[in-house]
């Protein structure tokens, strides 16, 4: 008997995800998927083994969002699959382009019956139609291959998103009379706007005197910063970039209003904007500093998800992919001479955009935050001016998801879902991810933010870091509780409930794991960082302090 492997449903699986220019898969093996796993081993695949399914998502979406690539998931069944997926409502919520393969009990127990198989559920990709774009199971092998291409196609059309693909046990181990998959194409359905819209939007800016534009995670997913940027200059307008737009327009030009959106100086300007531009932004809960923002002007709403558009605000709608419909504006603006002529009220655009982030400073200076200012400042200076970072939904990231310059880095948070957990799975996959591209282990290094409570979601992911000897600093901020959840509740009720944890010495047991780790004052997170960036694979740094939230002024009277 030859000793040579018969392919099998597996093995089209594996071809056409490298066909498809995949590099690196996260994931955990399981029983219905031994055949993919096996075919996997006769692949140039690099396979990551999280500890979590929850994580292994983060981990493909971290990668996703660092490297500009498809992230690849492999899952189990049931519960395997089931405990993907808050790590899918992130890369849903956010646009993060993903392709799940998830094994499937066999053909013979599809369709609700109840034959009592292992991790049978009465219809699987049901239970990821909610944090998925596009969902199919996979019959026969035959079908794989174009299967994976149109998911794949799926996932880079915007708005980009995770697909689902799921592969029955049967249909993975059976024997294919199908050639290797040697080349396999899958382009994304371009979604220019109408040119109408594009002129009417040229028409309302030729005659405004106050133009704000809004750039949301929508520009920076499509590679929209130059377009923005040459738009904004043409109509002197000054920018806002939400905290998924951190990043969309730069930080120190005389044009942004950074992002703060948690203040109502700020909301004060975009209200009194009389055309408000929103690209690649829903204008959501926290841009909306929580819902109080009422535009006085018009608004130009551009938005790649048509469900987006004049969710919350009554706009005039550009169903497009933001860098194209930048791109078309700008040459629209061109084309009719647009001169700006911008006034307000006696004040240069510039002056207000000043004025205004004073104002904000200002604010910040009248509270006792001088603590929370100098470490997050401690921290900015301490990272590299490329570095990647990615923030957990803990305090320091609400922070950061106001005041974080992320210079020529990347800013990632979980502000898209909210869940907990998000930030040292998503920063493993995303030091993966730039190795994968070449970068060297020390300009691979990335950073990820978690409070003590967060940072129990992904413990186990230490283990990952140790075993693919990932180069992540995890940075551990250790208040004892859910920070966050402890302030509002004794704001509200004036007392909090269920909020304070038990925690593990972080430092012993990162050390369990063979991962370097120090605790440090609060005044030393700088120092500390720096060095740990300047050290070999995984560590860990923990600080423990009680770090507050500016007030929030969308309560003010």
């Amino acid at each position: 008997m030859s000793n040579t492997a018969q392919r099998n449903g597996g093995d089209l699986v594996i071809e056409t995800l490298s066909a498809l220019g995949a590099r690196t898969v996260f994931g955990i093996p399981g029983q219905h998927a031994l055949g993919l796993f096996d075919a996997l081993s006769r692949s140039d695949l690099h396979f990551v083994s999280s500890r979590v399914e929850n994580n292994s998502a983060f981990a493909a979406d971290g990668y996703s969002r660092a490297t500009g690539e498809v992230g690849v998931l492999f899952l189990s069944t049931g519960p395997g699959a089931l405990t993907s997926l808050a790590g899918l409502q992130e890369a849903y919520a956010t646009g993060v382009p993903m392709v799940v393969v998830a094994s499937q009990i066999p053909v013979d127990g599809l369709g609700a019956r109840r034959k009592g198989m292992l991790h049978q559920l009465d219809d699987q990709k049901a239970s990821a139609a909610n944090v998925t774009k596009f969902q199919r199971t996979v019959h026969h092998a035959s079908s794989i291959p174009s299967a994976i291409q149109d998911a794949w196609a799926e996932a880079i059309t915007v708005p980009m998103g995770p697909v689902w693909v799921e592969v029955p046990q049967d249909v993975l181990l059976a024997p294919v009379m199908v050639p290797p998959v040697r080349d396999a194409l899958a382009e994304a359905y371009e979604h220019p706007p109408r040119i109408e819209l594009i002129e009417e939007s040229a028409r309302w800016l030729a005659d405004a005197r106050r133009p704000v534009i809004v750039a949301g995670g929508g520009v920076r997913r499509s590679g929209a910063q130059q377009a923005l940027a040459q738009v904004a200059e043409t109509l002197q307008a000054p920018v806002l970039s939400t905290p998924g737009g951190n990043g969309a327009f730069g930080w120190d030009h005389e044009l942004s209003l950074q992002s703060w959106v948690e203040d109502r100086y700020v909301t004060e300007v975009l209200e009194d904007a009389d055309v408000l531009i929103v690209v690649g932004s829903s204008l959501g809960e926290v841009t909306s500093n929580y819902f109080t923002l009422t535009p006085r002007g018009r608004m130009i709403q551009i938005d790649a998800e048509p469900r987006v558009l004049e969710s919350n605000t009554p706009a005039l709608g550009l169903r497009a992919d933001a860098k194209a419909a930048l791109e078309f504006l700008a040459e629209e603006l061109r084309r009719t001479g647009h001169q700006a002529r911008v006034d307000w009220h006696g004040q240069s655009p510039q002056q207000l955009v000043a004025q205004t982030l004073e104002k904000v400073q200002r604010r910040l200076d009248s509270q006792d935050l001088d603590k929370e200012r100098r470490f997050m400042a401690d921290i900015r200076q301490a990272v590299p001016e490329r570095m990647q970072t990615y923030w957990d939904m803990t305090i320091a990231a609400y922070w950061g998801w106001s005041c974080w310059d992320a210079r020529q880095g990347q800013f990632h948070s979980a502000q898209g879902a909210g869940g907990l957990g998000f930030g040292y799975p998503a920063a493993i996959g995303g030091a993966v991810g730039l190795e994968t591209q070449g970068l060297g282990h020390a300009e691979a290094r990335v950073l990820a933010v978690s409070g003590d409570g967060s940072a129990m979601y992904s413990i186990a992911e230490l283990a990952t870091a140790k075993q693919h000897n990932v180069p992540v600093t995890w940075l551990i901020v250790d208040d004892g509780g859910y920070g966050i959840l402890r302030e509002y509740m004794e704001g509200a009720f004036g007392k909090a409930t269920a909020t304070e944890l038990a925690r593990p010495d972080f430092v012993a047991l990162a050390e369990s794991f063979g991962i370097p780790a120090r605790q440090v004052p609060v005044e030393e997170v700088g120092q500390a960082l720096r060095e740990s960036f300047a050290a070999e694979g995984p560590n860990v740094v923990v600080v423990q302090t009680l770090l507050k939230m500016f007030a929030p002024t969308h309560l003010e009277a």
